[in-house]
């Protein structure tokens, strides 16, 4: 068994921590952190949890839990998440985080999209990002796992085996994602009111959204070569679920047929990923580890559209997903 700490205890992402975990063989959750000074029970934040998870939440004290633990699950926001990771890492605590703070490899573009410094370039440096799909071999052996964003998971997925195969023209990749209000996470805001949000359909942070360095970092590690996006994201008024749709003009003429095997031979013996013919809709991958991916060819353009589980195959799932390769246990472990 290996005993493990969810620090950030209240938010989404932990609650589908907690039930992925609970099914796991291998693990028992032994610690729980909460900035909540009052340190209320697990089934008080997350009532789904009553009878089944009998912890209190704690504070933040690595020298504690490095006496209990072997490896713990940050869903801190960015920023906060540095301040935990390293004190941990120090003491020999495996670290899965799903917080931005070591996603981007150059601190300078930490700077320049998040407003801060970054104050733990040390443990960035050595940060491993953890799409399976792409980092398998580095994740085994990785101290520090990166959990990728929601939005990159999707469209990553999408784009990869084209930028692999030089199948499309780097340019002109465009990436159109809606996502369930789950997405911005428990804390409330004027935006995801629901009277704000309900029944209307909104594109935000038009060319500036956080995810966008990301997506380029690691679809220009795919490439081999610099690659630009033009993402924009939608909120929908539904509770969970990415749906990306993803543009891009044909290095040269290629048939549907062909870029379909071209996916199935990429994506061969992936547990989590399936191409499917007919566009997927998020209700196919709710509450799962699935992305599913469909493409398609318009006139000279492969237009390829993916559907994930934001807080599963987004954000949780792919943590136990890491968690899994970093511990030799089998990779669908929780998660089938």
């Amino acid at each position: 068994m290996v005993e493990v700490a969810i620090i950030g205890a209240s938010g989404y992402t932990a609650l589908e921590l907690f039930k992925l975990l609970l099914r796991h063989p291998h693990v028992r959750v032994v610690s729980a952190v909460s900035r909540d000074g009052q340190h209320p029970k697990i089934a008080e934040l997350h009532p789904s949890l009553a009878g089944r998870v009998d912890l209190r939440t704690e504070e933040f004290d690595p020298d504690r839990l490095a006496r209990q633990v072997q490896a713990a699950f940050l869903g801190l926001p960015h920023g906060a998440a540095q301040a935990a990771a390293a004190p941990l890492i120090e003491r020999g605590i495996k670290v899965f985080d799903l917080s931005a703070d070591y996603r981007l490899k150059d601190p300078h573009q930490y700077v320049q999209w998040y407003g801060e410094s970054h104050a733990d370039t040390i443990n960035l440096a050595h940060a491993v990002y953890g799409l399976p799909e792409i980092y398998r071999d580095e994740i085994r052996s990785a101290t520090l796992v990166a959990v990728p964003g929601c939005y990159p998971t999707s469209a990553i997925l999408a784009l990869s085996p084209l930028l692999a195969g030089n199948l499309i023209q780097p340019a002109s990749i465009i990436i159109d994602s809606k996502s369930g209000v789950s997405g911005a996470g428990r804390t409330p805001k004027l935006t995801t009111h629901f009277p704000e949000c309900n029944e209307s359909v909104s594109a935000y942070n038009i060319g500036k959204h956080r995810h966008t360095p990301e997506i380029e970092q690691i679809l220009s590690d795919v490439a081999g070569s610099p690659v630009q996006v033009l993402f924009t994201p939608h909120l929908i008024p539904m509770d969970r679920g990415i749906l990306s749709t993803s543009y891009a003009t044909l290095a040269r003429p290629i048939s549907v047929d062909v870029l379909r095997q071209t996916f199935r031979e990429y994506y061969q013996g992936e547990p989590f990923v399936r191409v499917v013919d007919a566009a997927p809709g998020t209700k196919n991958v709710t509450h799962s580890n699935y992305c599913d991916v469909a493409v398609h060819v318009v006139r000279d353009r492969v237009v390829v559209v993916s559907a994930i589980d934001n807080l599963i195959k987004g954000a949780s799932g792919a943590a136990v997903q890491c968690f899994n390769l970093v511990h030799g246990f089998p990779e669908t472990t929780g998660l089938a």
